[in-house]
């Protein structure tokens, strides 16, 4: 049957309530999706009639969420930065409060830089392809150790015609081999194996090696700073993404290895989101 925009948009909301914290927009993105049309349309033209066909698959797609589905995976992209990637389930989905990784890099690398940047555990190319824009005279470097990850990364690459990154397959520094960085950054699994969060919202969803970071999540971030050294040049700079309650145990490793100038930033809820350190030869 036929309906409107603003019919639809009711009707999924509170179809979606009991589900979602986001009941409302998750509505509106879906519907948008299913329309091809910017969100802010959806208000511009309510009384809108939307055609049958579009009307059943705008009902799969709720019932879909309605069944935790991440939004994310039922569109098939995420904005991240400037970007709307592709994301698939083979990829985490890119959150906001990681673009504070993004910017962070930005404050360090000047406009016009030639440098060397690694981006590990690159998945759906957020981060890289973010910093590509941004810095299109540095190279980017983007490992992980997931193929279908890289895939996407570097469909997203393609799609969006970026050409200084580089993808290479293999966990953290191993496909770099004796390569040395200005820059490393990385937004690695810290999540508790054991943590309930696991087992709720889009985390049920995506994959659990880009999730977890062993007993105290801290395993990743572990190898990282301690081969990192090696892979930077004189006075380069390591930055990682961690959990909220991890700053102080990611900067007593980052000391521990030899870094300098340690800092963590917070992101936009006051939460203690990124810690980084520059090494010294």
């Amino acid at each position: 049957m036929s309906a409107t925009i603003a019919t639809l948009l009711r009707m999924a909301s509170n179809r979606l309530a009991d589900t979602s914290l986001t009941a409302s927009l998750d509505a509106e993105i879906l519907l948008a999706n299913v329309l091809e049309i910017p969100r802010s349309h959806l208000y511009a033209r309510p009384e809108q009639i939307v055609e049958d066909r579009q009307v059943r698959l705008y009902a799969l797609l709720v019932v879909a969420r309605s069944k935790g589905r991440p939004i994310a995976h039922i569109t098939g992209s995420r904005d991240f930065w400037s970007l709307t990637l592709k994301v698939t389930p083979a990829t985490l989905i890119p959150r906001p409060e990681t673009e504070l990784l993004v910017e962070e890099v930005l404050r360090i690398v000047p406009v016009g830089a030639h440098w060397y940047i690694a981006d590990l555990g690159t998945g759906c190319g957020a981060i890289a392809l973010s910093l590509a824009i941004e810095r299109p005279n540095c190279k980017i470097v983007a490992t992980d150790i997931s193929k279908p990850a890289l895939d996407v990364a570097r469909e997203n690459a393609d799609r969006l015609q970026i050409k200084n990154v580089e993808f290479l397959e293999g966990e953290w520094f191993i496909p770099v081999a004796n390569r040395r960085f200005s820059v490393i950054v990385s937004n690695p699994p810290y999540i508790p194996n054991e943590d309930p969060h696991l087992r709720e919202g889009d985390l049920r969803f995506e994959p659990r090696l880009a999730l977890t970071g062993g007993p105290d999540g801290l395993a990743a971030i572990r190898k990282i700073v301690l081969r990192a050294p090696t892979h930077l040049d004189s006075g380069g700079t390591l930055l990682l993404e961690h959990g909220y309650d991890q700053a102080e145990g990611v900067r007593s490793l980052l000391a521990a290895a030899g870094f300098t100038d340690i800092h963590t930033a917070l992101d936009l809820a006051g939460i203690n989101r990124v810690s980084s350190g520059r090494f010294e030869e």
